[in-house]
């Protein structure tokens, strides 16, 4: 059996490995609890690989891998090519992907205050399919659904607003950790808190993930080559993580220390990626790690409901990245270039720079920004004086107050898990995040739960 994948394949597919011991491959949990991915081809298990992206697979009638070849190298070929001749063929391209990937169906389209989403709108909006868009808010949050409804609205597309409530996590962990295999941690995709209601709607979901890489600078303007693997530690690590990583590796005796472990395995992925323009060698790289380890993960639930479609994910929109001067792609200037062709949708607010839009954005700086800064700022000390926080990330809504703490306890104090995962451990990394850090502490609370819950669903008879 041959498999070839995409360049950023949009599921995970694995294969076994002969002669391999059938063991849990540590140093691999290792790198998954610091940063929440698994690097390259690594699994839970020593004998099972993840099929790296952009390669021709071929496996046994048993499911062995026998060899695997790249059919695909990231580069860096700019064209001579003038901005708005860029901007042309990219909303072409990102026109002739969407029709052919939805054809005549009907459409679901998650909507965001992004770029992503926007542009994707802005498509549909000249085309025939019936769309049904969709977004959310987090209880307490920012609401995010109204900027999805005006652009909706603009659109001409039926539109439902959702509400992400509190402690939802506790009703859907079993079938969220079968979905994505323990290979995701729990408290990042929101879409789980809606699934039935997302199993009602008709059609095939257009989803937009990964354009905000795509089209925007690999690193900071003015990163030297030195400097590159000192910032992908610091965007991949999770500093609770790197802790309790450290610890672990100390006690199941693993060679060497986790950190130089973790610093080889990202040099060797860079050396792999022949660019050497560092903003596109480092975009390269997020997209052969993050984008297949991380962000594809969490796309099952999605396709638990409908069949996706993503066209950022296309081979062709990564070739045409590749073919494109780093200087049209910083700053988002090709989305932006597009989304001003509507005046509308330009002029809604953009998240990412509120209360500015794509024609203000500029002035999200002090002074122009300091009256919402203090509106907002006020407005949110008034709801916490009340008892009513303002909730910005998915985790205050599963982990913060007493019935979460007992629904999390019980994961995390379970007496089979505690005999792979200290008690000890657990139970620092848990008061760090109660009595002192909660926000740095989430990630590593978050990956204990994922740990948990895949150590159930593989070793529930101990």
């Amino acid at each position: 059996m041959t498999i070839t994948t995409s360049i950023i394949p949009n599921k995970l597919q694995f294969a076994k490995k002969a002669e391999v011991e059938h063991a849990l491959n540590y140093e691999a949990i290792c790198i998954f609890i610091a940063t929440g991915f698994f690097m390259d081809d690594d699994t839970y298990w020593k004998d099972l690989v993840c099929l790296a992206p952009g390669h021709k697979h071929e496996l046994d009638e048993n499911g062995y891998l026998i060899k695997s070849e790249p059919t695909y190298q990231w580069h860096y070929t700019p064209r001579d090519i003038t901005f708005e001749e860029a901007l042309n063929e990219y909303v072409a391209l990102l026109t002739e992907i969407t029709k052919e990937q939805v054809g005549n169906s009907k459409v679901i389209l998650p909507l965001s205050g992004g770029l992503d989403s926007r542009s994707q709108a802005l498509i549909f909006k000249n085309l025939p399919n019936s769309v049904q868009s969709f977004s959310y808010a987090f209880e307490g949050g920012y609401p995010e659904h109204q900027i999805a409804k005006q652009i909706a609205a603009n659109c001409g597309f039926n539109f439902e607003a959702f509400t992400i409530p509190k402690g939802y996590l506790w009703d859907v962990v079993e079938e969220m950790s079968q979905l994505i295999g323990g290979y995701s941690e729990f408290t990042h995709p929101r879409q789980m808190a809606v699934l039935p209601e997302l199993k009602q709607m008709e059609g095939v979901f257009s989803l937009g993930h990964w354009g905000d890489v795509l089209f925007d600078r690999g690193v900071p303007e003015g990163t030297q080559a030195s400097e590159i693997i000192p910032l992908l530690l610091k965007k991949m690590v999770k500093p609770k993580g790197m802790e309790l990583a450290e610890k672990l590796w100390d006690y199941w005796n693993l060679s060497g220390d986790f950190k130089t472990y973790l610093l080889n395995r990202v040099e060797v992925g860079l050396e792999k990626i022949k660019i050497e323009d560092i903003s596109a060698k480092v975009r390269a790289f997020k997209s052969s790690q993050w984008a297949h380890r991380w962000t594809t993960t969490n796309l099952c639930i999605f396709e638990a409901a409908h069949p996706i479609n993503m066209p950022y994910y296309d081979n062709r929109m990564c070739e045409f990245i590749c073919s494109i001067p780093e200087a049209y792609l910083a700053d988002r200037r090709l989305q932006i270039a597009h989304l001003k062709q509507d005046r509308t949708l330009a002029n809604i607010t953009w998240q990412e720079q509120k209360p500015f839009n794509l024609n203000t954005y500029q002035y999200n700086k002090t002074p122009y920004n300091l009256p919402y800064r203090i509106s907002n700022k006020v407005k949110r000390v008034i709801k916490s004086q009340l008892g009513n926080p303002y909730i910005q990330r998915n985790w205050e809504l599963q982990f913060l107050g007493e019935d979460n703490a007992k629904r999390l306890e019980n994961h995390l104090f379970n007496i089979n898990f505690n005999r792979w995962i200290p008690k000890a451990f657990i139970n620092e990394t848990y008061e760090d995040f109660k009595h002192k850090d909660a926000i740095g502490g989430s990630h590593a609370i978050s990956m204990l739960l994922t740990l948990s819950s895949w150590h159930q669903q593989n070793f529930n008879d101990l």
